[in-house]
């Protein structure tokens, strides 16, 4: 299998089997963006426990890339302090202009390698991440 097809397919997997997808009751920091040129949109909630992501959860609506990336972002994220999701989110917007970066530790999200290709896929793809940093800096 080549790896584009890998990719894919964990691309794929994100959007048909979407982790994190859902609402908190609770009072928790929430985010919401659109991408009007394309019609994605977010709704971005983050639990923030002592400096710390406690948990994060979406909903939405948009293509394959948004929602895919939305929903490796949030899996990403938890348990990772502000700080740390700040340097997931540099590293991704790096991935997302042509950069070799890796990402030990959630591999599914170098699947999205390949749309800095697609110039207009670009903001479907950091829509989820504009999300995360606009709520830690609301935090």
């Amino acid at each position: 299998m080549q790896l584009d097809d890998l990719y894919r397919r964990v691309i794929m997997d994100h959007y048909k089997n979407p982790r994190n997808r859902g609402k908190f009751d609770e009072d928790v920091v929430t985010i919401d963006l659109n991408n009007p040129t394309c019609g994605d949109r977010i709704s971005l909630q983050l639990k923030v426990e002592n400096g710390v992501v406690a948990d994060a959860k979406y909903t939405g609506e948009g293509c394959s890339i948004s929602m895919s990336s939305a929903s490796m972002m949030t899996d990403a994220v938890k348990g990772k302090s502000l700080d740390e999701a700040i340097s997931l989110a540099n590293r991704f917007s790096s991935l997302m202009k042509g950069e070799a970066v890796e990402f030990e530790e959630y591999e599914d999200i170098e699947a999205l390698s390949g749309v800095n290709k697609f110039p207009a896929r670009i903001k479907c793809a950091t829509l989820a991440w504009n999300a995360l940093r606009k709520g830690i800096d609301a935090k």
